[in-house]
Formats: C-alpha cells, sequence, structure tokens
C-alpha cells in the first residue's frame, strides 16, 4: 500500500492521473483507492470508503481486505511490521491454515534475545534466569469482560475483579521446535525445562476473559520483568 501511495501521488503531483485497476474494478483496486484517501487525507476508513462508492457505486471491498483497511487505520496509515497490531494480524492469518502448513513462517519468530543484546525491558525465566523475550514481543489486547466472561464454566469462586495473570507475546525462536505440527502444548524454559505457559493456535481465553487467537502464554509468577535503571554518578 506504501508503494502504491507513492505511485498514485507522483502522478497526481506532477499534473497527471494514475489508472487504479484489478480484474473486476471492485474489490482489490477499490481497497488500493480506500488506502490511498485515508493516508493523503486522514480519513478513517469508514468515511475514505464511503466517498469512494459515492463516485463509483458498485465497488465492494471484500471482508477481508476490510480488515486489513481497519488495521491500516489503526496504525496510522502505516505498514508497521513491528507493530503488535500488525503482529497479531499476521499470527491470526497464520492461525487460519495451520496445521496444514509444512512449517511455521521463519519471519514470524522473534529474535531470540540471547542471541541480541539490547537495553529493552526483557523478561526472564524466574528460576534459572534465562531471558525469554523483550518488551517489543507483546502481544497487547483489550481487557475482556471480567467473570462475566466465564459464566460457561459455573465457577462459585470467580468476581468481577479477572486481571490478566499471563503475558501474551509474539513466538519466539526458541519455541520453534514445540510448535512444529501440534495444534497446542506447553511452553518450556529453553534453559531449565520450567513450565513457563501455554500455547494454542486455536486460542485460548486470558484471565481478563478476552480470548485471544492464536496464543502464546506465559505465566506472570513464571517471569520476572527486568529494567535497566539509569544511575547518575
Amino acid at each position: 500500500m506504501d508503494d502504491c501511495f507513492i505511485f498514485i501521488q507522483k502522478a497526481l503531483d506532477g499534473g497527471g492521473a494514475a489508472l487504479v485497476h484489478c480484474q473486476a474494478g471492485r474489490s482489490r483496486s477499490a481497497a488500493i483507492v480506500t488506502a490511498y484517501l485515508m493516508k493523503r487525507y486522514h480519513l478513517g476508513f469508514s468515511e475514505a470508503y464511503h466517498r469512494l462508492k459515492s463516485v463509483k457505486q458498485d465497488v465492494q471491498v471484500n471482508s477481508g481486505f476490510e480488515q486489513q483497511l481497519c488495521l491500516y487505520e489503526a496504525m496510522l496509515c502505516e505498514v508497521d511490521i513491528s507493530s503488535p497490531l500488525y503482529k497479531q494480524y499476521r499470527l491470526t492469518k497464520i492461525s487460519e491454515k495451520y496445521p496444514e502448513l509444512q512449517q511455521v513462517p521463519k519471519e514470524l519468530f522473534a529474535t531470540d534475545p540471547t542471541n541480541s543484546s539490547s537495553s529493552e525491558v526483557s523478561y526472564r525465566c524466574r528460576k534459572c534466569r534465562r531471558i525469554l523475550f523483550r518488551g517489543s514481543s507483546l502481544l497487547s489486547h483489550p481487557a475482556g469482560g471480567g467473570a462475566q466472561a466465564f459464566g460457561h464454566k459455573k465457577s462459585s469462586n470467580l468476581t468481577g475483579e479477572i486481571q490478566c495473570t499471563s503475558y501474551f507475546i509474539e513466538p519466539v525462536q526458541w519455541m520453534e521446535q514445540a510448535l512444529l505440527g501440534v495444534m497446542d502444548g506447553q511452553l518450556l524454559c529453553p534453559k531449565c525445562s520450567s513450565k513457563l505457559g501455554s500455547f494454542s493456535w486455536c486460542g485460548d481465553q486470558c484471565s481478563c476473559g478476552r480470548w485471544v487467537t492464536p496464543a502464546f502464554q506465559l505465566h506472570r509468577n513464571r517471569v520476572d520483568e527486568i529494567r535497566q535503571l539509569d544511575v547518575q554518578k
């Protein structure tokens, strides 16, 4: 979408025009023009799409492209592959094809933090202190419905004060072997093998009530957050 925006804008700045086309002229091309309007005029998806439909009534962006355009809006009309929103979207699309995939794409895994140095916030195994992931791997989610979201479990000890008790993250390189060919399983520390959490390509429910798909979760009570402090001499 960024390349298309630059191409269209260059044509218009030069006093010309750009032909945006696809096979039927209804979905793919309409998605690109909508993205252009969003970025150029700082519009949300709904308003940009409405403006396009007002001049070409037969456009019909498919649901998959609509989802991507909403993501584009949430990322402030920048294709940012480091954004947690983008990472979660990418993981969700991969989960729709799993386990038919022969393997998980390598680029989906975050670099093992033991193989790189960084001042970023890190998270270590509480037992052996092995670094497991960095702050940039965290995938946040909106708070769920609390106790009401667990009504199907018919538990009498649930309250409205349920909070997130796990970190949901992108997969990290040390997880690769555990994910091969299975839909779910445990996540163990790659150094001391203590149980850290679990994963499920079908998704899992956070303690706050939100359903996260796919879910790669490490329990907070098994992990320590490490921050570097600037100490003035």
